[in-house]
């Protein structure tokens, strides 16, 4: 177990990971429950890693649906988990919908998946041996959600915020309030004061107080500064893209980046073209060294561990297979 003598539970077991995945969570029990599943390019670690701690997999949760949080899900699903995330992210996934997981928008490769267990908000969950509630806490994507386990005082905040950061926001997507919605869903888990800590990415928090103070000092930043938010988000995903590909040509990356739609939704709202925007993050980008140039390819700076070129190589989300109704959907088929 890797919890920097935070004293977690016997039956939560968690381990830090570097971009490009999320960090492990797994708690064991009669209902083994591993919270997120990284990215498609290292789903069969993953699953080899739960097996190796618990046999089985009965359930994935995932706090939202970006593609380093929900990579493995079709693989583990495949091997007879069920897979639960928000209602919002679980009706996109059942209608397959073009903008699921914002694969497409972003680029970011997930292979198909579908949800057996749509939570909501307040919704008690039996994960592992313990009741976790789930808290509803959009503002990095409206469908993000975190776990509240109140006896042990633990709380998941997914992306909500890490011991060194805050999740991005999309303006453009889910409009001007995300930053202020954000910054809402933080004050809202602050007032659980938790014990412990589990986010995404990044080590445990030492002291969750500290890190819930420093968090909300950074979104509010996000609030007041809207083009700052623009430039973080771009920042941010362009940098993830570096490094599922091991990189890209230099002389090729701003056309890449032309044809994105995340960047031309970014170029829209600081009033930039996308070929303008494009030659200046990757120039402030190269002069903070957050990426770097080597043998030709701009790489990213930041730790994160190769992808194989051939993971990527699954379809887009408004190719995945259809999925049969069902529930309330199937009752709602003509007959």
């Amino acid at each position: 177990m890797d919890d920097g003598g935070k004293q977690l539970p016997a039956w939560v077991i968690w381990q830090s990971r570097p971009f490009p995945d999320a960090n492990l969570l797994l708690l064991h029990g009669r209902q083994p429950a591993l919270v997120d599943s990284g990215f498609v390019g290292h789903a069969q670690e993953t699953a080899a890693w739960a097996r190796a701690h618990t046999g089985r997999v009965a359930l994935v949760v995932n706090t939202h649906w970006h593609s380093d949080h929900v990579g493995g899900n079709g693989l583990l699903q495949s091997m007879g988990a069920g897979i639960a995330a928000s209602a919002p992210d679980a009706q996109a996934v059942a209608r397959r919908d073009p903008g699921c997981c914002l694969a497409e928008y972003l680029d970011q490769p997930v292979s198909p998946y579908t949800v057996d267990e749509p939570l909501h908000d307040e919704q008690v969950l039996r994960l592992g041996d313990a009741d976790w509630t789930v808290v509803h806490t959009p503002g990095h994507t409206p469908g993000h959600l975190s776990l509240w386990q109140p006896e042990e005082r633990l709380l998941v905040v997914g992306d909500a915020l890490s011991d060194y950061d805050v999740g991005w926001v999309n303006l453009a997507l889910d409009g001007p309030d995300a930053a202020t919605t954000a910054l809402a869903s933080l004050h809202q888990l602050a007032d659980l004061r938790p014990r412990l800590l589990l986010p995404a990415h990044g080590p445990l928090p030492a002291d969750p107080s500290a890190a819930f103070a420093a968090a909300i000092r950074r979104a509010q930043r996000l609030v007041d500064d809207p083009a700052g938010a623009v430039w973080y988000g771009a920042r941010r995903i362009f940098a993830f893209a570096l490094m599922i590909r091991d990189g890209i040509p230099a002389d090729t990356v701003e056309p890449y980046l032309h044809a994105r739609a995340w960047l031309t939704d970014a170029a829209r709202l600081l009033g930039r073209t996308s070929e303008a925007l494009a030659a200046e993050l990757v120039d402030t980008m190269l002069r903070s060294g957050a990426i770097v140039l080597r043998d030709g390819r701009l790489y990213a700076s930041s730790a994160h561990t190769p992808v194989a070129a051939a993971t990527l190589r699954v379809p887009f989300p408004r190719d995945w297979p259809a999925t049969a109704p069902t529930g309330t959907e199937a009752a709602a088929e003509p007959t």
